[in-house]
């Protein structure tokens, strides 16, 4: 398994629900397809995450592990550069998880935006369980095993990350001393050479005297840039930007990913739970079929009557598959009369049945095959684990809890 060029290492996940369908793929699969060869990254099938509202009826997870895992692969995922793997797969995260739980406090955790919205949306769920009240900590675990520096999100997931990177701070402030550091600082400062070292001390004064942030990043940019450094005197050079000691946990930052609009077949956000999905899988006439019949502009009842494409969820589509050139004309015809719907969605529904009939034929050697989906699985999980037990080897250092 071959890694890119990382400008850094990321790292997301998804929850097993059943195969995938286009607001999946437009939401976040299609930007991770692009990250891959732009980052380290590592995409994990979060199973555990279910257990957290879902705990009562596990039996079809299995099956839903292999649907998204075939989906991701249709969309372009491609697990000769990124590592795909299950998260139940690799027991560091609970071990993690469970360490950084005896440090978390709890008003942390109850604070959460998503943890009094989800008690109210799923109202006919018992939620007043440890795991739902720890599961963003378990997120922040997941990240933070494997020291990753960037973390895809939207808006709405930027409080989870703000945790994670709070945690990581209580971490390091806790744990993040070692006997001697300064002096195994000043050589690992030495061993930046030449102007380096200079240009080091220097962004790290401007940054302690007056809170000038551009030098931290300066000087984080510049200690990472020196492939010569170990390991462990790059933490340290970092930890010594801020006098926090050595960085064990690195603070991870919200990669903001821009979301378009996917709308359902009733004009609502595209959700499995209202039943109005396009799957990336799906037969195309299926797909023309659920197009031809989906919900317009209200206003235009009678194929004279004019519209307005910003009330038609057509028109939400038309965003993400049409060619500038097409868009125009979908919207003067539109308010004009011109066309009717069914003309309108002609080229959004070509678009997506190209769309989904490539996912398909990209799909079937693996539904055709199940011991290649065991044997990316096994691979990308196995890789993913050597890369959690490093972080977990210095955690239990920090904390004491090795015996050798």
């Amino acid at each position: 398994m071959s890694t890119p060029n990382p400008g850094g290492r990321v790292l997301s996940g998804m929850r097993p629900t059943g195969r995938l369908h286009l607001g999946n793929y437009h939401g976040a699969l299609r930007n991770w397809v692009r990250l891959q060869y732009e980052y380290e990254c590592y995409f994990f099938i979060a199973d555990w995450h279910m257990l957290t509202t879902g705990y009562a009826d596990t039996a079809a997870l299995p099956h839903y592990v292999h649907e998204v895992l075939i989906d991701w692969l249709a969309a372009g995922l491609n697990p000769g550069v990124a590592t795909l793997f299950v998260q139940s797969h690799v027991p560091e995260h609970a071990e993690l998880h469970l360490l950084l739980s005896m440090i978390t406090p709890l008003s942390w955790l109850e604070r959460v935006p998503s943890y009094k919205d989800q008690q109210e949306q799923l109202k006919d769920q018992d939620l007043t369980t440890y795991g739902f009240l720890g599961y963003p900590l378990l997120q922040s675990a997941d990240i933070l095993v494997y020291r990753a520096q960037h973390v895809p999100v939207g808006e709405d997931q930027v409080a989870h990350v703000e945790l994670t990177r709070e945690t990581a701070r209580r971490f390091n402030h806790l744990y993040g001393r070692e006997p001697d550091f300064e002096e195994k600082v000043e050589r690992a400062v030495k061993a930046l050479g030449g102007r380096n070292t200079t240009l080091y001390r220097q962004l790290r004064r401007k940054y302690q005297e007056s809170g000038d942030h551009e030098a931290l990043e300066r000087a984080r940019a510049l200690v990472q840039g020196v492939s010569r450094l170990t390991v462990a005197d790059r933490d340290r050079l970092l930890g010594n930007l801020e006098g926090t000691g050595v960085t064990i946990l690195p603070e991870p930052q919200a990669l903001l990913t821009e979301t378009p609009k996917v709308p359902g077949l009733d004009g609502r956000k595209m959700s499995k739970s209202y039943g109005n999905t396009i799957e990336l899988r799906e037969d195309p006439q299926a797909v023309m079929r659920k197009l031809r019949a989906m919900q317009t502009d209200p206003a235009r009842a009678r194929r004279t009557d004019a519209g307005e494409p910003t009330r038609c969820p057509v028109w939400d589509l038309h965003q993400i598959y049409s060619s500038e050139e097409v868009r125009r004309w979908a919207a003067e015809g539109c308010r004009s009369a011109g066309i009717g719907c069914l003309e309108c969605k002609q080229p959004v529904i070509d678009k997506i049945v190209e769309e989904v009939t490539a996912m398909r034929g990209r799909a079937q050697e693996y539904t055709e095959n199940p011991e290649l989906l065991r044997d990316i699985i096994a691979e990308g999980s196995e890789k993913a684990r050597d890369t959690a037990r490093e972080t977990l080897e210095e955690v239990r250092r920090a904390m004491h809890l090795r015996t050798d």
